[in-house]
């Protein structure tokens, strides 16, 4: 008799033990094995130069997440995001076409960016907090507003012409990494230090946990609310100009789909869509599973169409096998 309640209490012990393991390290562990298997399939993988690249091909997408990341804390979504990539760019590349120096234009070009950026996760906010229309619907709309704009503005063509040195900013390298990378390292270390350490941080998963509770409490929510969008919205407006610097021009048609890789990968990542659970860290780790199965695929030689199949599965189960450790 003793001898069963032991046993049922190692069990118990085991199943808790391998519980918190997969709460804390699950999507970590299956990146690690990610990276094993690829490694294996091809000779090319593990490489500097390929991990180099994967970590310049998520760049954009990640940057952009690590936005998404608090804007979903807030149980909000932000739909508008690959589209105001799009009318980023085609702005702030305008601008570089101005009869003046580069070293004069490139200030009014991140200026340009980062303003259409504010305006956009102001607009989004606005709509939110002062007419209490739903996230979703707001920044679908937007994502309309943005894309057509963009197409309306440029009149559906590429912003062509621009100095040659401007695309060092999307590929220019620093010690050997490339210069998006460092941005992007440099943007999750002070997202997660705000998420951390700071009181908007708290204020931001209070908010997502319960807004009512939160404004009772004394937080300003809708200032809260507010900051998060413009905070995605100039991100967003970031990868843009870091895109238009890789292509060397503003195309009205980048940041395709791009809202649906974003909000995977901070789902995946382990952030909850109701709000108020989630880390920046997670982000982070969910947007490199999704580059590294991209990455992986194409190094295989995968058709293009199989490896939609194939990132949609991965994304699918990681979220089921999330769910299921929380039951």
């Amino acid at each position: 008799m003793v001898s069963s309640v032991v046993g049922v209490d190692f069990m118990t012990s085991r199943k808790n033990i391998l519980s918190r393991i997969l709460s804390q390290y699950g999507i970590s562990l299956a990146l690690l094995i990610e990276i094993i298997l690829f490694s294996r399939l091809s000779p090319f993988f593990f490489t500097t130069e390929n991990i180099l690249n994967v970590t310049l091909q998520i760049s954009i997408t990640a940057i952009i997440a690590a936005g998404m990341t608090f804007v979903i804390l807030t149980a909000g979504i932000d739909l508008s995001v690959g589209a105001l990539v799009a009318l980023s760019g085609v702005l702030a590349t305008s601008v570089l076409k101005l009869p003046i120096p580069l070293i004069y234009s490139f200030p009014l070009f991140l200026a340009t960016g980062i303003l259409v950026g504010v305006f956009s996760g102001w607009l989004s906010a606005f709509f939110i907090t002062r007419f209490n229309v739903t996230p979703f619907i707001v920044t679908l709309a937007l994502m309309s507003i943005w894309r057509g704009g963009a197409y309306l503005y440029t009149g559906g063509r590429p912003v062509w012409g621009l100095p040659h040195a401007f695309s060092m900013l999307g590929g220019g390298r620093v010690a050997g990494i490339p210069l998006p990378t460092l941005i992007m390292l440099a943007v999750y270390a002070a997202a997660y230090i705000v998420l951390q350490y700071t009181r908007f941080g708290r204020h931001v998963y209070a908010v997502g946990g319960n807004q009512e509770a939160a404004r009772l409490a004394g937080i300003n929510t809708k200032r809260v609310l507010r900051q998060v969008y413009i905070l995605c919205g100039v991100l967003s407006a970031l990868s843009g100009m870091l895109l238009a610097s890789r292509m060397n021009s503003g195309q009205p048609n980048a940041g395709l789909m791009y809202e649906l890789d974003v909000i995977a990968a901070v789902v995946v990542g382990g952030a909850s869509l109701f709000g108020g659970r989630g880390s920046i860290v997670g982000t982070f780790v969910g947007a490199m599973l999704i580059g590294v199965s991209r990455n992986g695929l194409n190094l295989l030689n995968v058709n293009s169409y199989i490896q939609q199949i194939i990132v949609g599965l991965v994304i699918l189960v990681a979220v089921m096998l999330d769910q299921m450790r929380k039951r």
